[in-house]
């Protein structure tokens, strides 16, 4: 099986058309502007990918600057915000601890499912990595600007669960001061055999199975929100 990684640097079209599919209903962007304002911020998207958080923000805030390390992530979203007719984006490659960016310049850091690598990713370090890029965030954002994160609490469940990948990642939010609340980003297919052809791409056969057995045209999935005011 393809793992996440490889499909991050070769599967842009295909990861985007499942993502075009996530939170159906709205919950992102509502649970956004229950958090903090978004008129006339210039926000930073971290691990943008095919631009999922920026190029529904763009339409609302004052600029969006997306980055990734994907390459082939970014080629899908800068042709998203060129389809947009949108002039107010910037997008570029850029690990999460050395943004491009000047010293207390940005109003709002968002991240979607993307933060957490760095822990799952750096085993040995994890720890480092994170403090190395929560140091980050205090130079880039501006004096009571907020940091807000999204991450999985399961996808194909009803109710939030803690994912074992993720072990060292929650606690590790709590312990730095980061306020939470979960929502609800249920995907929504076109048809059954969309729904488990894209589920089990990215998600792996058990998902994809599962899909099947329950008949799932809508996905559910739980998604934790971390906010931090810097």
């Amino acid at each position: 099986m393809t793992t996440q990684e490889e499909i991050y640097k070769t599967e842009g079209d295909k990861y985007e058309a499942l993502i075009a599919r996530e939170d159906h209903l709205g919950n992102i962007l509502k649970t956004l502007r229950e958090i903090t304002p978004l008129e006339n911020r210039l926000v930073l998207d971290l691990g943008a990918g095919t631009g999922r958080l920026a190029c529904m923000l763009a339409p609302y805030v004052g600029n969006v600057h997306a980055f990734d390390i994907s390459e082939e992530m970014l080629r899908v979203c800068k042709q998203k915000f060129g389809e947009s007719g949108l002039s107010n984006w910037q997008v570029d490659i850029a690990d999460h601890r050395k943004l491009p960016v000047p010293d207390q310049s940005a109003d709002l850091v968002v991240s979607g499912w993307s933060v957490s690598y760095l822990a799952v990713w750096n085993p040995d370090t994890w720890r480092e990595a994170m403090e190395a890029w929560l140091a980050e965030m205090r130079r880039v954002l501006k004096p009571g600007s907020c940091i807000v994160l999204f991450e999985s609490l399961g996808t194909g469940n009803e109710r939030p669960i803690k994912l074992d990948h993720l072990q060292n990642f929650y606690p590790w939010l709590d312990e730095v001061g980061f306020q939470n609340k979960w929502i609800r980003t249920d995907y929504k297919f076109e048809s059954l055999g969309e729904a488990e052809e894209l589920s089990r791409f990215f998600f792996g056969d058990e998902l994809g199975n599962k899909v099947l057995q329950n008949n799932w045209m809508i996905l559910p999935e739980c998604t934790g929100v971390w906010w931090l005011k810097i």
